[in-house]
């Protein structure tokens, strides 16, 4: 039953991971972005998140309401700012801008609010869980972030596949030049994508500062997970990011019930194995 439990909560754990792939997947699927600030830019709004409930007194989760449309915003003004110099060049460019703009977010908030852990508090709930037998339990929390991944990625994919401007940003992504001519603004819909994914970003960042502690330099860390779930998943595939975020999380949680300490270790080398045997990943396909 304990292997049980640790397949069970590694599969909420991978919940989490595949919400916060979600941007990431979203920026290079439509723009080839390799965006070195994702994990950053998810503490950033964790420590939003942190001075909203300081200023009046919200629920985390109901600082969603301000959060996630100032993500959206701030997502277009960064994409129409700077990401629009660095699309379509050398991905070396695009590396060095995002790495620095990951140094600057670290640096203000080491700033802003000291190298102190914080923690998003949401009360009693975070501990309430549903008691299937003893040795297994499923936390309310962990059920729901893995319940909105899910949501969101299923929203995210409908609209990409039945809505007018889902189409065109899959031409964008396509060929953004015949887009043009098709008289698509392909650098408007790359805002709409970057905004989005912006969204995604914060909402994970959310469920990450309540699920565990975090400081200022924590940003990279979730960069690694979100990267390796896209890379499991495949790049491109909107249910690839959830299978990704799935397979990390459950290699985490079975290594650490093989043996304490072993979890992330296994979980990058299960990317690494990934990687050496099917490198488009799980639901990726190979283009010439």
């Amino acid at each position: 039953m304990q292997w049980v439990n640790a397949v069970v909560q590694g599969i909420l754990l991978g919940g989490l991971y595949a919400l916060l792939a979600t941007g990431l997947s979203l920026a290079f699927g439509v723009m080839r972005l390799v965006n070195l600030a994702h994990g950053d830019l998810a503490i950033l709004f964790a420590y939003l998140t942190v001075s909203i409930t300081d200023a009046i007194g919200w629920n985390p989760l109901l600082s969603l309401l301000v959060v996630l449309p100032l993500a959206f915003v701030a997502g277009w003004l960064l994409q129409v700012l700077l990401y629009d110099r660095i699309v379509g060049v050398d991905p070396a460019y695009q590396i060095v801008a995002t790495f620095g703009l990951a140094i600057v977010i670290q640096n203000v908030l080491l700033e802003q609010y000291s190298a102190n852990t914080r923690r998003l508090d949401i009360g009693s709930f975070d501990e309430k869980s549903i008691r299937i037998t003893n040795q297994l339990s499923i936390g309310w929390f962990p059920l729901i972030t893995f319940v909105v991944a899910v949501a969101v990625l299923g929203a995210l994919s409908l609209f990409i596949a039945r809505t007018r401007l889902g189409r065109a940003i899959r031409a964008t992504s396509d060929d953004p030049d015949a887009a043009e001519l098709m008289g698509i603004a392909h650098k408007r819909i790359y805002a709409l994508a970057l905004a989005i994914a912006l969204a995604t970003v914060a909402l994970a960042g959310v469920f990450i500062g309540v699920r565990t502690q975090f400081d200022p330099a924590a940003g990279p860390a979730s960069l690694i997970f979100a990267f390796e779930a896209v890379i499991i998943g495949g790049l491109g595939s909107v249910w690839g990011t959830l299978a990704g975020g799935l397979v990390l999380g459950v290699a985490q949680t079975v290594g650490a019930q093989a043996q304490p300490g072993w979890g992330i270790l296994v979980g990058h080398i299960v990317f690494l194995a990934v990687l050496a045997f099917k490198p488009t990943g799980l639901f990726g396909k190979a283009t010439a």
